[in-house]
């Protein structure tokens, strides 16, 4: 089934390969700073005991590693045109 063109924001739909990927990279950036961020909640808590179960550095290294790759990969595409 196709999906209906209506759907879908214009400069998505013409958005060259390089232009996808560099969108990848900033959403994973997006992610290391939610991550960064709540590192640093964790850090400032007021209950010591309340650690909380989420791996913040680890989903912080991850994404950045990730959208930096990602970025690097669309560099020269996105500096061509």
């Amino acid at each position: 089934m196709m999906m209906p063109d209506h759907i879908l924001p214009e400069f998505l739909i013409f958005a060259s390969d390089a232009e996808i990927v560099g969108l990848w990279a900033g959403v994973m950036f997006s992610v290391a700073l939610l991550a960064l961020w709540g590192e640093r909640r964790r850090m400032k808590r007021a209950r010591i005991d309340r650690v909380g179960w989420m791996p913040w550095t680890t989903i912080f290294l991850a994404s950045a590693i990730v959208g930096a790759g990602l970025l690097a990969l669309s560099a020269k595409g996105l500096m061509s045109g």
